[in-house]
């Protein structure tokens, strides 16, 4: 990568011509060099483009899957992935968790959630299973609801009509087991449901599932483009404020809205459901989103606390920046580090909001910064408030953290700057021999941002101590505070392995 036409590479970036490139960080001219210097080192074209452009995009649109126990879900997950992935028995109540699996129709791709049976009034592990089917609806972008038509729309179906109503999520309706012509009448009568046209559908056989699957793709939202961090997300800035019960969330969202707009109490688990404020903080407006603590053991939870789980979760997912706050009267609990862990996951922004500052005497302030070195060293990279949501001390220091944090989240490397430092990089410091051979990066790009995405192609396998150290450099170099960091490594194949 030091050689001339690494230079030749980094003076087409330094040059941009024209209006803002289809290939982001890339101009037609850069892209077409970046192509010729993937051939000549030996990587199949498509293979380079099917890379960037996976490691490009953002969150998938998401359809789920539902309906009541043993009609057929399951099934129609494994036709629509084509393969025999999810559980299928013939009996109710085999699948209970939400199972994800990317999926493509058409040349979309989208993820494709299975659920498990929802059912109306039920305990125990039957009221969970309903559980994850509400909130795998309330995620979704979509839905597909599946109708045994052979039973024809039982109470149980109209209850999940009355849910998605509610929802208002849009429905393609699915007449499962319908063999051939003589089923066609079944499926017919579903139009009685109020959900528009009945798709009758044979998911054991595969038949009727390609018409099915044209309405889910009209149904979805586009798949998001790569932008290269170009795209700006239309509204206020979503900031979910997230952490163990009791830590002051609700105190903090009252003190930044100057109000009492949600209930605190002494009693941990005030808050049950994810509560939105439109808030306006220097000059801007925010949405600051208070949610339920997160306690161990979600799957242990009953009632009330197992929904607030799922929808703090939720909050989470649909948020552009996580605000973890932490009871610093506290030591850092193994809590703490998974609701941190949760939020990098999702791919959010994040600022570490350390509460109740006003209640530390000096030697509880002593541990606690060596908790921090230990405990969190794996988010030195987050941005760090010491506030209390009581008193308002240092108030004033969250948003500017919370901008910084957006800031690195959308942060774009040009390729040819990207280029000329990582040929640095393995200059300086090449990748460990083993087995006798010395694994390289060649070269690379930033396929996205939001979280930023790089994709990296390389002559071997790329440990994982070395990718740790290239993101450790890249934020050295480029800064990227205040967000996780994904990336991926192509490995060039062997010459003459592809035919």
């Amino acid at each position: 990568m030091t050689d001339d036409r690494g230079t030749d590479f980094m003076n087409d970036q330094t040059q941009p011509d024209g209006p803002e490139p289809e290939h982001g960080a890339l101009g037609d001219a850069e892209y077409e060099r970046f192509m010729e210097l993937a051939a000549e080192e030996g990587f199949d074209i498509e293979d380079v483009e099917g890379a960037i452009e996976e490691a490009g995009h953002g969150p998938l649109p998401v359809l789920a899957v539902v309906g009541r126990p043993n009609v057929g879900k399951s099934t129609l997950v494994n036709r629509i992935i084509g393969r025999r992935e999810a559980v299928v028995e013939d009996k109710p109540g085999v699948t209970r968790d939400r199972v994800t699996y990317e999926a493509e129709w058409s040349g979309s791709r989208f993820k494709l959630v299975d659920t498990g049976g929802w059912e109306q009034d039920v305990l125990g592990i039957d009221a969970s299973v309903a559980a994850q089917a509400e909130y795998a609806i309330e995620a979704a972008d979509a839905v597909v609801f599946v109708v045994d038509s052979t039973v024809g729309a039982t109470d149980t179906d109209q209850a999940v009509v009355r849910l998605l109503r509610k929802a208002g999520k849009p429905v393609v309706l699915c007449a499962n087991k319908v063999d051939g012509l003589s089923g066609e009448a079944d499926a017919t009568a579903l139009w009685s449901l109020g959900l528009g046209e009945p798709h009758p559908v044979s998911a054991l056989h595969g038949r009727g599932t390609g018409d099915m699957l044209d309405a889910v793709i009209e149904a979805l939202p586009e798949a998001p483009r790569m932008t290269f961090g170009g795209a700006v997300l239309g509204g206020p800035r979503r900031i979910a404020l997230i952490g163990r019960p009791n830590v002051g969330k609700s105190s903090l969202l009252n003190k930044v809205a100057n109000e009492d707009r949600v209930v605190v109490n002494q009693i941990a688990g005030t808050t049950r459901d994810p509560v939105d404020e439109l808030i306006q903080l220097g000059g801007v407006v925010w949405k600051f989103v208070d949610t339920a603590g997160i306690r161990k053991r979600v799957h242990l939870q009953q009632g009330a606390d197992y929904y607030a789980s799922l929808r703090t979760a939720a909050a989470v997912e649909k948020a552009e920046v996580a605000v973890v706050l932490i009871d610093v009267s506290e030591s850092i609990s193994v809590q703490d580090q998974r609701i941190v862990t949760m939020a990098v996951e999702a791919g959010r922004a994040l600022v570490l909001a350390f509460n109740k500052w006003d209640t530390l005497d000096d030697e509880r302030r002593y541990y606690l910064e060596r908790e921090i070195e230990t405990e969190l060293a794996q988010v030195a990279w987050a941005p760090r408030v010491n506030v209390s949501a009581l008193t308002g001390r240092h108030m004033e220091k969250l948003v500017p953290a919370i901008e910084t944090a957006i800031e690195g989240w959308e942060t774009r490397v040009p390729t040819g700057r990207l280029n000329a430092f990582l040929g640095e990089l393995v200059s300086s410091h090449p990748h460990p021999i083993r087995g006798g051979k010395q694994p390289r990066i060649l070269f690379g790009t930033q396929a996205g941002t939001k979280p930023p995405r790089f994709v990296l192609f390389a002559s071997g396998f790329i440990e994982h101590g070395y990718r740790r150290y290239v993101e450790r450099r890249l934020r050295e170099e480029f800064g990227f505070e205040g967000t996780p960091i994904h990336i991926s490594v192509r490995v060039r194949e062997r010459r003459g392995r592809k035919k």
